[in-house]
């Protein structure tokens, strides 16, 4: 006889494994009978009429009393509650419900194919919960991807998966739209019709939360873009990595860890990321947990609904969450739901198309009450959207939309093209072009180990982690003590100095160096067009390269000519951090007006000791960023008219279209709709035109240079108009002295 601790060994091994034991613990009795159903139905046989369970809490094996404890206690084991008893009076739970509402019937779904939408069982028998042997049996075990009601397919996320099956909700972006386009509204938003009525995403779709706009669970509205799957730390990514998989219960003390201030499930929704500084609800408050953001904007979306039902449709709603279908006519109009008011009877049947939108976003955000944390900026892009949608049906008379943010800060925005361009590739490249350096979560700290990164998927953002190596508990900052920018130059703010990491991206992607060479390939003299010659974009925030001037040659710097070195503020305002709040980006201009008291905006900035009339227009008071803008509009008139002249092709330039400069067809100085086409972009280019063309580039998408390196950024201004102008192109200005670095 093999000793006992050997057999319990065994039987813990089976059960860990995914089989259901004939005395495995609650609910078991009926093991057997769930099994014959499902092979019975496998066989093709006569389903066995469905009875009702008895006793789903049966006692366990002595050995699994610390599981059933956890479990006894959960949601899931609760028989007396609206999920497991809404069915009794019908005798039966159907199978649309089964699935989730009875051990039975998430056995049969899982015993199908998951991953395939639109998968049936048949009608179960009354009186279960969800007990071991629905997660604990082979085809559970197996599980590797699911479909959500979208239609996307989710998986490789390991035990998890069977959370997914059921906390993913029952509705997405495209019910709503089919039942749109349905009652013929595709293009009428406004109209009100009777086809219409609430659709409900379902209570605890956490799954669809969490995965965003990768399975489209809220109301995505077209031409927006929204945050995808949430990702937190390592460790922490998945339903069973926060959740204790039995009790259901938050894991406090592993966010604990992290999150300082909780101590209990209620600190929770204190929480706030430093990747999420911004005052999404206009409270003006950006302190308060990220819950309370999504709260304030949940209130201003239902006060947005009601008045777009009071003017576009002419009846009043209100919305009570514990009472279906949810949302009720307010026959008061006293902006609840009464006792009198929340009968299905009542329920509010006057939707326009936008309504339903709106209140299909309204109901998610309230049917997962962690959103706050599976996916807070998801929730809040949803808001958001509807209360801009129904500001526009309310022809822009709607109230709470002037100060609400939709998009967290630049390194934080997943809705930014920064982060979304490569999602129809579903690769960011890797080295040599280096764009998952800056671009993705992981690439810095790949290339900060190993001088290369490797093509990766697209990211939401930038992470923690991008730049801290240590998160707990000093949060430390990755160290990059010398950086190479695209010249080759080796530069830094010195040893152990935060903001060198800084740097690594914000550096630009060209040079004088790469420019020169181009030149030299073509074998262009400097005012023939060569057909080998093509735009060189410095890239946008070359700010490192800006604040180093000569020393990074980020700008085209000309032969023979002397460029200013590294610009130097004050101490202690010498660096990036020391000027900007690390994690939002935006400038510390408390810290500038102990200076520049007169200033109301960076932009209104003039250092006292810098008296001097560059543009010459009699204004040595009006701030530096004035006398650059000066230099760039003279910049562009020479480009303008040397293209025309040298080249005898027109040329334009629109700053957000790639690749910038394009041909003016028309010859009307604008940049038109029809000419702003990767077809037509500029291609008459000479050594000329191409480094004035580099050096307007160059001072647009560095919008800080008048602080950066002012006196840099007007000599290589200066220096491109005389290139193309001569020096009658230049009379009325001044070249700044150089500023050699100290």
């Amino acid at each position: 006889m093999k000793p006992l601790h050997f057999v319990l060994t065994g039987l813990i091994l089976l059960l860990l494994a995914g089989l259901s034991l004939s005395d495995a613990p609650p609910g078991a009795a009926q093991g057997a009978t769930q099994a014959a159903t499902v092979a019975a139905a496998q066989a093709g046989t006569k389903e066995p009429t469905p009875e009702p369970i008895k006793d789903p809490l049966g006692q366990p094996p002595f050995f699994l009393a610390g599981y059933y404890k956890d479990w006894v206690g959960s949601a899931h084991a609760d028989k007396d509650s609206e999920p497991f008893k809404h069915w009794d009076a019908e005798g039966s739970v159907p199978g649309d419900c089964a699935r989730c509402h009875s051990s039975p019937g998430y056995i049969e779904f899982v015993n199908l194919d998951p991953a395939k939408p639109g998968q049936a069982i048949k009608n179960q028998p009354i009186g279960s919960v969800i007990n071991c042997d629905a997660c604990h049996n082979q085809a559970a075990a197996a599980l590797k991807s699911v479909a959500f009601p979208s239609g996307a397919v989710v998986g490789d996320i390991g035990d998890a998966t069977r959370c997914i099956v059921c906390h993913q909700g029952r509705a997405s972006t495209v019910q709503v739209n089919a039942a749109i386009d349905k009652a013929g509204l595709g293009k009428d938003l406004d109209k009100v019709e009777a086809k219409l009525s609430f659709i409900n995403v379902h209570y605890f779709a956490a799954a669809a939360t969490l995965y965003g706009s990768a399975v489209h669970g809220g109301y995505e509205y077209e031409g927006k873009i929204y945050q995808g799957r949430n990702l937190h730390v390592d460790g922490y990514n998945t339903c069973i990595g926060c959740h204790d998989q039995h009790t259901l219960k938050v894991r406090v003390e592993a966010c604990g860890s992290c999150h300082k201030d909780v101590k209990t499930e209620e600190d929770l929704v204190n929480i706030r990321m430093n990747g999420s500084l911004a005052d999404f609800n206009g409270n003006g408050d950006v302190k308060e947990g990220i819950a309370a953001e999504i709260a304030g904007l949940k209130a201003i979306l239902m006060q947005q609904m009601q008045a777009y039902a009071s003017k576009v449709t002419g009846k009043a709603i209100a919305y009570d969450a514990a009472s279906y279908p949810y949302f009720f006519y307010d026959i008061n109009g006293n902006g609840k739901v009464d006792k009198d008011e929340a009968v299905a009877a009542n329920g509010y049947k006057s939707f326009t198309a936008r309504l339903l939108q709106a209140a299909y976003n309204y109901q998610v955000s309230q049917k997962d009450p962690g959103n706050f944390a599976h996916n807070p900026k998801y929730v809040i892009q949803l808001l958001f959207d509807s209360i801009d949608s129904l500001n526009q049906g309310l022809g822009g008379a709607g109230s709470g939309q002037a100060k609400i943010v939709r998009n967290p800060p630049a390194h934080f925005n997943a809705a930014s093209e920064p982060f979304r361009h490569w999602d129809k590739e579903d690769l960011v490249p890797g080295s040599p072009s280096n764009c998952a350096k800056c671009h993705t979560a992981s690439g810095l700290p790949t290339f900060l180990q190993n001088g290369v990164t490797i093509g990766v998927k697209p990211s939401n953002s930038l992470a923690c982690t991008t730049c801290h190596d240590q998160m707990t508990p000093e949060f430390t900052v990755r160290q990059s003590e010398k950086v190479t920018f695209p010249s080759g130059a080796v530069l830094s703010f010195g040893r152990r100095q935060d903001a060198n990491i800084c740097l690594n991206c914000h550096q630009g992607r060209e040079s004088t160096v790469s420019v020169n060479a181009a030149i030299a390939a073509s074998g262009a003299k400097d005012d023939t067009v060569s057909p080998k010659l093509n735009f060189r974009n410095v890239h946008y925030f070359a700010a490192g390269a800006s604040l180093f001037g000569g020393e990074a040659q980020g700008a085209y710097q000309y032969a023979g000519k002397k460029y200013s070195g590294r610009n130097l503020h004050k101490t202690p305002y010498q660096t990036c951090v020391d000027c900007h709040d690390t994690h939002t980006q935006q400038v510390k201009f408390g810290e500038c007006t102990k200076c520049h008291e007169n200033a109301k905006d960076p932009l209104d900035i003039r250092a006292k000791e810098d008296a001097v009339d560059y543009n010459r227009n009699g204004n040595t008071d009006e701030p530096i960023a004035a006398e650059i803008a000066s230099f760039k509009d003279a910049l562009l008139t020479q480009i303008y008219s040397y293209a025309t002249k040298k080249s005898g092709l027109a040329i334009v330039y629109d700053p957000g279209t790639y690749p910038y400069w394009f041909i003016d067809k028309n010859s009307n100085g604008k940049a038109d709709p029809d000419e702003l086409k990767a077809d037509n972009a500029y291609n008459k280019w000479t050594p000329n035109l191409l480094r004035a063309a580099y050096n307007y580039q160059y001072a647009t998408k560095d919008p800080g240079s008048f602080t950066h390196n002012p006196s840099y950024i007007l000599q290589v201004l200066y220096d491109s108009v005389e290139s193309l102008g001569g020096k009658s192109a230049v009379a009325r200005f001044i070249r700044p002295e150089v500023k050699a670095s100290e």
